[in-house]
């Protein structure tokens, strides 16, 4: 991993396709009616606003995350958080970016 990937400008679709590998699970942090308007298939919805409420549940899956929401912004929040809690995660960015990426 490269300077760049560290600060999250390296190659996003590799890091996917990674992380796909090792069945990572996908969490949306949008709001629940956000998901409700459309999501990718078979990916968990925990808001940004109650993850951290939710680190143990996350930690009890046993497997690395890609994090998404609408623009990248809330999912690097919740990259951060999980990170901080010891939980392999990255942001996978907007959820319709990340879909064409799956």
């Amino acid at each position: 991993m490269g300077i760049l990937d560290f600060l999250g400008f390296g190659n996003k679709s590799a890091q996917i396709a990674e992380f796909k590998e090792k069945n990572a699970i996908i969490i949306d942090v949008r709001t629940y009616e956000e998901f409700a308007g459309g999501h990718i298939q078979n990916s968990k919805n925990i808001p940004l606003q109650i993850i951290e409420s939710k680190i143990s549940d996350i930690k009890k899956l046993n497997k690395p995350v890609i994090a998404c929401c609408r623009s990248g912004n809330r999912s690097g929040m919740a990259t951060r958080i999980l990170k901080r809690n010891g939980i392999e995660c990255i942001n996978g960015g907007s959820w319709q970016s990340l879909q064409s990426k799956l």
